[in-house]
C-alpha cells in the first residue's frame, strides 16, 4: 500500500463552538484534509466513532462538564479505538491538565490560535503512520533488538507500530523500570527507548540503573517525556541518556534521532 495523502484522511472534528468548528473546519481544508466531520460534543462524537472509526480524532480541550483528556482516555479503553490518532486543540498551558493527554499518547498538541503549517505537519504524521507501507531507515534493522519501556499500553503500541515501519520487529517492551531490569537481565538489546513518568522505576533512574549498573552499560537510550521542568530534564541528561524526545513526538524526529544513535 502507498502512503496516505492528508486528503485521504478521514477525519474527526469535536469543538463545541460553532464559530470555532467553522475556523478549524476550513483550516484542515487549507492544510489539505478533504474528509471532515465536525461535531459539537463527546457524546455526539462517540456515537460516530463506533459506526465508523475515522484515521483522526482532533478535539477541543473543554465541553462543560467533560474534557478533551476525558474523551481520549474513554478512546484508549475501547479496543477499536485505542490506537487512533488524536490531536488536541487548547489554549490550556498548565501541564497538569495537559499531561494525561500526552501520557494518552497523542500526535499534536496544537494551541488556540494555530498556525496552518503546524497543522499540516501534525496531518501529514497521522497520514505517515496511518499507511501500512514500509519506510527505509537505512539501518540494519534485522540485527538490532529494542526494549520498549511505558506504562501505557497505548504509548506502547504507537511506538512498536513505529518501529515496525522502519523495520525495528526485534521488539520488547516492559511496563516500568523494574521490569525493563529484569529483562535487561536476561537478553541483550541494542536500543532502549523509555518513558520518563513511570510507577516503581521511572526512566530517569532506569538510565542511572543502566549506566552504573547494568552489563548493557554503553547501550543508546532513547527518553520520551512529557516533561516540561528544566531541572528534571538537566538532571535526567546528566543521568545519562543518549537523546530526548518530547511527548506528543513527531514520527520523523523519533526515526532522525534512532537513525543517529544508532548510525
Amino acid at each position: 500500500m502507498s502512503r496516505l495523502s492528508v486528503a485521504e484522511l478521514a477525519i474527526l472534528l469535536i469543538e463545541p463552538s460553532q464559530t470555532q468548528r467553522r475556523i478549524i473546519s476550513n483550516q484542515l481544508v487549507s492544510a489539505g484534509a478533504l474528509n471532515v466531520e465536525a461535531v459539537s460534543g463527546p457524546e455526539e462524537a462517540w456515537i460516530s466513532l463506533k459506526q465508523a472509526a475515522p484515521d483522526l480524532v482532533i478535539s477541543s480541550m473543554y465541553f462543560g462538564g467533560s474534557t478533551g483528556s476525558d474523551f481520549v482516555r474513554r478512546m484508549r479503553s475501547d479496543p477499536d479505538l485505542e490506537t487512533t490518532p488524536f490531536i488536541l486543540i487548547s489554549s490550556e498551558s498548565k501541564w497538569e491538565s495537559l499531561d494525561p493527554v500526552k501520557q494518552a499518547g497523542v500526535m499534536a498538541i496544537l494551541p488556540k490560535p494555530f498556525d496552518v503549517k503546524d497543522l499540516t505537519i501534525a496531518l501529514e504524521a497521522v497520514a505517515e503512520i496511518s499507511a501500512d507501507d514500509y519506510l527505509d531507515s537505512g539501518l540494519d534493522t534485522d540485527a538490532i533488538r529494542v526494549l520498549v519501556v511505558d506504562d501505557s499500553l497505548t504509548s506502547r503500541k504507537h511506538i512498536i507500530k513505529l518501529l515496525e515501519k522502519i523495520g525495528l520487529e526485534q521488539v520488547e517492551s516492559a511496563n516500568d523500570g523494574t521490569e525493563a531490569v529484569e529483562l535487561l537481565e536476561s537478553s541483550v538489546f541494542d536500543l532502549v527507548i523509555t518513558d520518563y513518568n513511570m510507577p516503581e522505576m521511572d526512566g530517569q533512574k532506569l538510565t542511572e540503573h543502566i549506566r552504573q549498573r547494568s552489563d548493557q552499560s554503553s547501550i543508546p537510550i532513547l527518553m520520551i517525556t512529557s516533561e516540561a521542568d528544566e531541572s528534571r530534564l538537566d538532571a535526567v541528561y546528566k543521568s545519562g541518556v543518549s537523546a530526548i524526545c518530547d511527548k506528543p513526538f513527531d514520527q520523523a524526529h523519533i526515526r532522525g534521532l534512532i537513525n543517529q544513535m544508532m548510525s
